[in-house]
């Protein structure tokens, strides 16, 4: 068992494509993420007694939801400021690598919202989660899946094309079909009970320039600083006539992955 706090190995996917998290302002921009995970808990069905890791916890709004429904629930993600945020509100945490998860056998189930897509190497992610789970352990997640902000990433690569910079080389995101997502899930050792696109517009409470603050590092990071405002002007204009009603509201064209596996305990 790893001790809690600041240990294991720094990085997952989100660290690891040139993303950098600041938990005042993710909970600014960006608190809808978990305010619009409930349907996940109730996918996960936690019940009391049971252990809990979940898997990208970030500032731990969601993780402290579940624990309220009975598990002890242990919070891990690479960012050591969110983790900060999280052991803030009460929660256990581990600052480890996802796809190198310190695990053997602890847990009877692993959460994930919105976190999956940020790790490049889904196979190592998925290994690390059959060795965390106990035999008939559950994973139960949702992360972007295909086509998720697909006018947003476009314009983003667009702005980067008119840099000089192969836009299209640049994918800071896994976004994956429940096919393809599906048959990992089941190459790694899991039955899968079910998996879906959900296709879920939302709105965004400080607008695209909120939205880009928080999560358009992966993508400015291949350009100079000074050119950042024309890079995201750019690519904003790209986006109003799409993304942009007349009244000035923004809203994501995300589409989510949501799933539920479960161990085969012939696994491992």
């Amino acid at each position: 068992m790893v001790n809690l706090g600041e240990s294991s190995e720094n990085g997952d996917g989100g660290e690891a494509a040139g993303q950098r998290w600041s938990a005042e302002g993710y909970a600014r921009n960006a608190r809808f993420v978990a305010d619009l995970g409930m349907p996940v808990v109730e996918l996960l069905a936690p019940r009391l007694g049971e252990r809990v890791l979940d898997l990208g916890c970030g500032d731990g709004s969601l993780s402290v939801r579940i624990a309220a429904l009975g598990p002890e629930v242990l919070g891990t993600d690479a960012s050591p400021e969110l983790l900060g945020a999280a052991r803030g509100r009460g929660l256990q945490t581990v600052l480890a690598d996802a796809h190198a998860l310190p695990f053997e056998r602890e847990f009877d189930a692993i959460f994930s919202n919105a976190a999956l897509h940020w790790m490049l190497e889904p196979e190592k992610v998925i290994a690390g989660v059959a060795r965390a789970l106990v035999p008939g352990g559950r994973f139960v997640g949702e992360m972007g899946g295909f086509a998720n902000v697909a006018t947003i990433a476009t314009a983003l690569r667009a702005g980067l094309q008119r840099e000089g910079v192969d836009g299209m080389a640049i994918h800071p995101w896994y976004f994956p079909t429940p096919q393809e997502y599906g048959g990992l899930l089941r190459a790694g050792g899991f039955s899968v009970t079910s998996i879906e696109l959900i296709p879920r517009p939302t709105p965004l409470p400080t607008g695209m320039e909120g939205w880009l603050e928080t999560f358009a590092a992966p993508f400015l990071a291949h350009v100079p600083g000074e050119r950042h405002a024309d890079l995201l002007d750019h690519a904003v204009a790209l986006m109003r006539p799409s993304l942009c009603d007349r009244a000035g509201n923004w809203v994501a064209d995300y589409v989510r992955l949501r799933f539920s596996a479960t161990l085969d305990p012939a696994t491992g």
